[in-house]
């Protein structure tokens, strides 16, 4: 899978969660939050990526 997929696939995983977290569900705000690290890493890889194939 390539990483702008696992991105959206990350993205998707969460929604749920997410709602959960806003009716106020701490342990589904937690998983929100380790998901959004993920989300973080990957867009980070992603912009690594650009930045590499721009140089060449």
């Amino acid at each position: 899978m390539d990483q702008l997929e696992q991105l959206q696939q990350l993205a998707e995983s969460c929604r749920e969660d997410y709602n959960k977290a806003k009716g106020g569900n701490k342990a589904a705000g937690t998983r929100v939050r380790k998901i959004m690290q993920d989300v973080k890493n990957v867009a980070q890889d992603i912009r690594k990526e650009m930045l590499g194939s721009r140089e060449d």
